[in-house]
């Protein structure tokens, strides 16, 4: 999700000559026999079912050994499944249909999260200060907002519930900060509002924040946010793999979707989160399938935002 994708196009082909010399295709044994495989992840809520899957043996029972990297966003993540710095990825959306509107070498392998379609009870939200004269999306006009990454997911969906509210969505001020800086950042008053899941929106308004807009909720019913992919050499020189990762985060979805539980123990192993925001902060859902409406409704927002240089193919992006 960073602004590396004004640069992707002209550094794509690039990468795709450090596919070779990275040996991303297929992973490289371990002294175990497994595959060592790397995934770059993003430490919040909705990468836990493969961190459930890595502690339940999901991906040992099928001869990988798996190793998670933390990046800021989806869109530092994607380069680095290109160059074969990851053998597979989690990104948003959005990210990856930029990505492959401008020929980056990618495909989706496993759904990643979804939105509960539940306005005001989403793991996604925008937030304001306690006491902010802001009290809904179409007041943003004019405003500083915080997002992850610029240009990407988090200002599209927020224009859309500023549009929605009949506010001017042209008028948002974005600005970049990583999720677990984003609460100091709107108490401190760097920004007016602020786009954050969970966990840093639980810890947000236990400090007093207040939620204003679900924007995953106002661009779709069952938004898909958020997939798990791979590099188009991997699935070609290595489909086993590529068969057997995909295989374990479907086994590791269906279990986190089904064991919430197991999944606030799990947050508690890759991210600072305290006891009192673990017990309140609202889960996403892992559904086994990507809803496709809700990718073609980002997609044309994507498109009305300026996000892409040609209109995205989702037959060419999804497994």
């Amino acid at each position: 999700m960073l602004r590396i994708f004004s640069r992707l196009a002209g550094t794509a082909a690039a990468a795709v000559l450090l596919l070779g010399a990275a040996a991303c295709g297929g992973a490289d044994d371990g002294g175990d026999g497994d595959d060592k495989v790397k995934v770059g992840v993003i430490p919040i809520v909705d990468v836990a079912p493969i961190y459930l899957g890595k502690d339940k043996g999901f991906f040992s029972s099928r001869g990988i050994d798996l190793t998670l990297d933390s990046a800021q966003g989806g869109a530092a993540i994607v380069p680095g499944v290109v160059s074969g710095q990851f053998q597979f990825g989690f990104s948003n959306v959005t990210s990856l249909l930029i990505a492959q509107t401008k020929n980056v070498p990618v495909k989706a392998v496993a759904n990643g999260v979804a939105s509960t379609g539940e306005a005001g009870a989403d793991f996604g939200a925008v937030v304001v200060k306690k006491g902010s004269p802001i009290t809904s999306a179409k007041d943003l006009a004019g405003k500083k907002v915080s997002v992850n990454t610029l240009k990407n997911i988090g200002d599209t969906s927020v224009r859309e519930s500023v549009r929605k509210d009949g506010g001017d969505p042209s008028k948002v001020e974005f600005v970049e900060i990583a999720f677990p800086q984003m609460p100091a950042a709107l108490d401190a008053g760097q920004v007016d509002a602020a786009w954050m899941v969970e966990p840093s929106l639980s810890q947000a308004k236990a400090a007093g924040a207040v939620e204003i807009a679900s924007n995953f909720v106002d661009v779709a019913p069952n938004l898909t946010v958020a997939l798990y992919f791979t590099s188009e050499k991997t699935i070609a020189d290595d489909p086993d793999l590529v068969r057997r990762f995909t295989e374990a985060m479907k086994e590791s979805l269906a279990y986190a979707d089904a064991n919430p539980a197991e999944v606030r123990r799990i947050l508690t192993t890759y991210t600072k989160i305290d006891a009192a925001t673990l017990d309140t902060m609202r889960m996403p859902r892992w559904p086994a399938e990507p809803d496709r409406p809700s990718l073609q409704a980002l997609s044309a927002l994507g498109q009305s935002d300026g996000l892409f240089a040609t209109a995205p193919d989702l037959d060419a992006l999804l497994p």
